[in-house]
């Protein structure tokens, strides 16, 4: 029976280590995805940047420091002190 397992476990190990299938994939194809993805991340992340902006504009979040900064550079002036 010890045999047995040691026969299982080395035929798991060589399936573990061994591709079930491969998908080659051209370079036009590769960078066809990559500028589709790269183009999704863009518009999610500018929709994410005008949604934060309005939100501010309508005072329903805290800005950080530099959106204070940009928004309102009167509150660092330290001329009057």
């Amino acid at each position: 029976m010890g045999a047995e397992i040691e026969a299982a476990e080395e035929k798991h190990a060589e399936e573990r280590l061994s591709p079930t299938s491969t998908t080659t994939l051209s370079q036009d194809q590769f960078l066809s995805w990559k500028r589709q993805k790269d183009e999704a991340a863009s518009a999610k992340k500018s929709e994410a940047s005008r949604k934060r902006a309005a939100d501010i504009a309508a005072g329903t979040v805290q800005m950080n420091g530099r959106e204070l900064f940009l928004h309102e550079p009167w509150v660092f002036d330290n001329t009057l002190y």
